[in-house]
């Protein structure tokens, strides 16, 4: 039962995510040498983020999916 809170857990982060990655690439844009962007580019920024770092901290967590 746990997972299915987690999951359930997994969708407001992520907008929560996305919305913060717009904030800071407006906030550091113009140090780092980027346009701020929208929200529609902030989700696809933040799935690519998540898609590049979800399994490394599995990984890293020791997480083994085939327990019993």
């Amino acid at each position: 039962m746990g997972s299915f809170f987690r999951l359930l857990s997994a969708g407001p982060a992520f907008f929560l995510s996305a919305w913060i990655v717009m904030i800071f690439a407006g906030i550091v844009g113009q140090d780092v040498g980027v346009r701020p962007f929208g929200y529609v580019t902030s989700l696809l920024v933040t799935i690519g983020l998540w898609l590049a770092i979800v399994p490394a901290a599995a990984a890293v967590a020791g997480v083994d999916r085939h327990r019993s």
